[in-house]
């Protein structure tokens, strides 16, 4: 991960002065952004790169970055984490304290990190110290360094050269940022004011009593980087020489930021009995004990008292970090770490009564989906539900973290219940009721829907897990398994009344098996796909009310909600026509992807140059004729194919596929078999998913008609006479052979009208939804993105607040289609892997209704849409390697 941190950094992405932002933004304004040669191949030789002011270059590379960022931990973690960090004031950040010895050997990795944390939009404050250097430059004046009680004795001669030395020491590190294009503000004074701490013991020695962060805002609101030394002045400028670990405090105590990070060559504190790195230490419940520790003295007693001291001042949110330098990243956006984090910790209170928890945060639980214990929509049934139960209840301070047990069997208790503040599942508050439950209980089991929050982290946590009834069940120090499946088989009548209540259509019974054993469960802490039980008997679900308002209708619901993973075998995949904007899209997706793997990219042009931006391997392109590919499926070597090629090429590869009889997959993205009966459509959330996940040939939807179809499908029975649709796409839709259509000279201030009639995508609407249409489309000046404006001749009167429940009803539980009251924009939408809708403006006559849809045309629109199908179809979860926003 470093090194492609040092590609970036270096690479020029940001070009010197870029990064000239202002306060918590990430637009800048008197910068020029150029592109990393990384992303240089997503356009064709001589083609300009898109200049369009509505553009978010910056944003492109933040996306670019946290993909790199994902290398070290999830995708989820890295976003988490990140918009935890942007959410509060710049300067709230992080304090980083750097010790003089990295500066002098680790400056490069230094100041590649903090580039790269300033890249994402963040701005740590630095300040560091010059101790060895200090020391040397001593030493070469035959001065023997003099300390007492461990503070440095500063006389006139020493505090000279210190004072030299910190200048010199802040302005490399300074210069090293500017270097790779990040500004940077050395802040050498007018920060700290300081007394003598004993004048006659230590002479010129400092003991802050003022700090002044108008300098560090300053420098934060100008987009630059507040580098401060640890020098301090007195009221009437003298200077004072200030340890900079104490600095750092006090420079904490004020700003109160989220995370105090020290940097340290071992890369954290080390238990001195099992020579191991000290992951976590939470000061409320070990820090008594931890200071009796034989191995507990000297530097590192006094570093683990001055912690203390400083968290303790500090709100119950921040934390100590001692890291290496080159685990920064790791530390500050994965839930794992890499270094020693010392907190507070979190008081968890205890509670046998339901009584005792605010009906708000029991509430928080159902929305949550975190909630094992009621197939219920209120709270009252939840409550209801649980009154018999012998309960055991877990609570933060302010009951924005719960967790319920059901403790009636001794022998296996059941987390009933457990959720959570967004916050709290980032700073460690759920991890020490977690720690709580597991001093409690040595053994516990829980289950959640797969569509509960944080999915992640509970699978994290568990020593073991399964899927059946629909549900994930996940537990730890169960030794005898066999209690697990009684459970499992016990809890099926709940679990169907759960189903009864959230699902149409149950799993089929190619997913199930009918008795469960102790033999199918999975002891990993990993995905298991086993379904344990046979067919459930087809529910009706009713409509819900909430508060009097609609909460979700069935009627609209016709297709199965999402499928999950069903195999976690890896699979090798082959691009044919990798140089255009789908293939490569496609190729970053598959790069972060948990199985996928590229074997081969074919471009005739490209043949024999490196794939660039793919680091699970070094691949070149080849340029693959259908003799090659024969022989390629022949030999069993390809999982998955896909066809990323123009329209009416595609078919001799797949007919030389289909005469070598093989069992791959073949992902179409053209239009050539659209209109094919023995293919599937890939459109999952308007089609059969069972059906592509047993299909092996996939024709993927074209991205004006992805966007018509979400927008007329919650509708149709109610549309009378033809709708009409107006489409505007950024001109990468007209690929990368220079035309009219892409020539940003032709399209500056313009709007191109284009396929007035009869355009293919016309025809693949109206085919699909059985429903003729008139569609007429125009490519503009921006680069990515879709709108449609959908004009709708209605049958019957409908309010706006009516149609928008149509399409909330049909679209619940589809994480990459996004309902919203006002008009979607295109700038919104680009760069995201989701369908927007939107604006449902009813004419005052009731009978005529205007739908509004975004969507990025390279990714929901086609590279997206084809991951889909591909995890479909190799049994994964249909959101395997796609973040969902």
């Amino acid at each position: 991960m470093l090194i492609e941190l040092q590609q970036i950094v270096k690479s020029g992405l940001v070009r010197n002065g870029a990064k000239h932002c202002t306060k918590r933004s990430l637009l800048c304004s008197n910068a020029s952004v150029i592109a990393s040669k990384r992303f240089q191949g997503s356009f064709a030789p001589g083609q300009q790169q898109p200049l369009n002011p509505l553009a978010k270059p910056i944003e492109q590379d933040r996306d670019a970055i946290i993909r790199i960022l994902s290398s070290i931990g999830s995708r989820r973690e890295v976003e988490q984490y990140l918009r935890y960090f942007t959410s509060f004031e710049a300067q709230r950040f992080a304090i980083i304290k750097v010790g003089g010895a990295i500066i002098t050997d680790e400056l490069d990795t230094l100041a590649q990190s903090l580039a790269f944390l300033n890249h994402v939009g963040l701005y740590p404050i630095v300040v560091h110290g010059a101790g060895p250097q200090l020391n040397k430059i001593l030493a070469s004046r035959n001065v023997e360094p003099e300390y007492s009680d461990g503070i440095r004795i500063t006389d006139a001669e020493t505090l000279s050269v210190a004072r030299k030395v910190f200048l010199e020491e802040n302005a490399k590190l300074v210069d090293a940022l500017e270097k790779l294009g990040t500004r940077a503000r050395p802040i050498t004074g007018g920060v700290f004011q300081a007394e003598y701490l004993d004048k006659e013991k230590y002479k010129y020695v400092g003991k802050i009593v003022k700090v002044n962060k108008a300098p560090i805002e300053h420098s934060i609101r100008a987009g630059t980087l507040p580098i401060l030394t640890s020098m301090a002045e007195t009221a009437s400028g003298q200077l004072l020489n200030v340890n900079a670990d104490i600095t750092a405090g006090e420079l904490a105590r004020v700003l109160k930021p989220l995370k105090v990070v020290y940097l340290n060559e071992k890369g954290g504190l080390i238990n001195g009995e099992t020579k191991k790195k000290i992951s976590s230490i939470y000061l409320d419940r070990e820090y008594d004990g931890l200071m009796k520790q034989p191995w507990v003295k000297y530097g590192t007693k006094l570093k683990i008292k001055e912690i203390k001291e400083l968290l303790d001042t500090l709100p119950r949110t921040s934390s100590v970090a001692i890291i290496s330098t080159k685990d920064l990243q790791k530390e500050l956006f994965t839930e794992s770490g890499a270094g020693t984090l010392i907190s507070r910790g979190f008081v968890i209170n205890k509670h046998d009564s339901l009584d005792s928890i605010p009906d708000a945060a029991l509430e928080n639980l159902i929305i949550q989906k975190n909630s094992l214990a009621a197939p219920s929509e209120s709270l009252k049934q939840f409550k209801d539900t649980l009154k018999d139960r012998k309960l055991r209840i877990y609570s933060d301070s302010f009951n924005e973290s719960v967790a319920i047990v059901d403790t009636t069997d001794s022998s296996l208790p059941v987390l009933l219940a457990f959720g959570a503040a967004d916050n709290n599942w980032l700073n460690n508050v759920v991890d020490s009721i977690l720690t709580t439950l597991k001093a409690d209980f040595p053994s516990l089991l829980w289950r959640l829907q797969p569509s509960a929050k944080n999915l992640e982290w509970f699978f994290s946590k568990s020593e073991g897990t399964l899927f059946a009834n629909n549900f994930y069940y996940f537990w730890y120090g169960v030794k005898d398994l066999n209690k697990i499946s009684k459970f499992i088989q016990s809890d099926k009548p709940f679990a169907d009344a759960i189903i009864q209540t959230q699902s149409t259509k149950p799993p089929t019974a190619s997913s199930t098996t009918n008795n469960p054993s102790s033999s199918q469960i999975n002891q990993k802490r990993s995905y298991s796909t086993s379904s344990l039980f046979s067919k459930n008997k087809k529910m009706n679900r009713s409509l819900f009310l909430k508060g009097g308002k609609r909460f979700f209708s069935a009627e609209a619901q016709k297709t199965q909600k999402p499928l999950k993973a069903v195999s976690s075998k890896p699979a090798k995949v082959v691009l044919l026509g990798a140089r255009g904007y789908t293939g490569k899209n496609l190729i970053g997706l598959i790069n972060t992807h948990p199985y996928l793997e590229l074997s081969h990219v074919s471009s005739r042009e490209l043949e024999g140059t490196k794939l660039p931006g793919y680091t699970k391997k070094e691949i070149q392109y080849v340029n693959l004729s259908t003799d090659d590919v024969k022989k390629l499926e022949e030999e069993g070597a390809v999982d998955a194919w896909v066809m990323a090629l123009p329209n009416g090429v595609c078919k001799p590869y797949v007919d030389a596929l289909t005469s070598a009889n093989g069992k791959s997959v073949i992902v179409d993205l053209s239009a050539d078999y659209r209109f094919e009966p023995s293919w599937q459509y890939g459109l999952p959330e308007l089609n059969d998913r069972e059906a592509l996940r047993n299909s092996k040939r996939i024709s993927n939807p074209g991205c004006y008609a992805t966007g018509s179809q979400v927008g007329l499908t919650p509708i149709l029975s109610l549309i009378d006479g033809q709708p009409s649709i107006f489409g505007v796409s950024g001109y990468s839709g007209a690929g990368t052979k220079p035309s009219p259509k892409n020539d940003l000279n032709v399209l500056t201030n313009n709007l191109i009208p284009y396929s007035l009639t009869d355009h293919i995508h016309e025809r693949e609407i109206s085919y699909r939804l059985k429903q003729p249409v008139a569609f007429i489309p125009h490519v503009a000046q921006w680069f990515q993105g879709i709108t449609l404006t959908i004009n709708v001749p209605l049958k019957k009167s409908i309010t706006s607040r009516e149609l928008r429940n149509l399409y909330q009803d049909r679209y619940n539980g589809e994480p990459l289609i996004h309902v919203q009251g006002d008009v979607p924009l295109v700038k919104d939408n680009a760069h995201k892997h989701h369908v927007s809708v939107g604006g449902f403006g009813v004419h005052s006559s009731g009978k005529r209704a205007v739908i509004v849809v975004t969507i990025d045309n390279l990714l929901k629109g086609a590279a997206t849409q084809a991951l889909q199908n591909l995890n479909l179809s190799c049994g994964y979860d249909e959101y395997a390697g796609i973040h969902l926003d």
